[in-house]
């Protein structure tokens, strides 16, 4: 899934968000649903632990994000974990819609979605974040 415009992927936060908790008040034995709100490009490959553990990731491992209001460098900044070890960050010009999702309390889980060895660490990793 290309990136949105930040604008545009909280209003589809917000409406995905409306149409979860219908669903689920509409029945009280309601199933989870997970909604795919993004996939993007690992962020900062090189300057974490990524390169460490990157030959024991696989696709479909789950990650978890924190989000980061006081990093110096971006106020948006959300950080992505496997294992406890950080390897980077959602990009900058991706995060937007999904600090200010975090901030409000969304329940938001990312998985690995996609591994290639590849000169360009930018696309070494592709990871895909869903409202829960």
């Amino acid at each position: 899934m290309p990136s949105m415009r930040p604008d545009l992927l909280k209003a589809a936060l917000v409406a995905m968000t409306f149409a979860a908790g219908t669903l689920q008040a509409g029945t009280a034995n309601a199933q989870s649903v997970r909604l795919l709100v993004q996939s993007s490009p690992l962020a900062g490959f090189t300057f974490h632990e990524a390169p460490a553990v990157f030959a024991a990731l696989r696709a479909d491992d789950e990650l978890t994000l924190l989000r980061e209001p006081d990093n110096p460098h971006d106020a948006n900044a959300v950080s992505v974990y496997w294992h406890e070890r950080k390897l980077g960050y959602v990009p900058r010009s991706q995060n937007a819609a999904l600090a200010w999702a975090m901030d409000r309390g969304e329940a938001v889980i990312a998985r690995v979605s996609r591994l290639q060895a590849h000169g360009n660490p930018r696309q070494r990793l592709e990871f895909e974040v869903f409202l829960r």
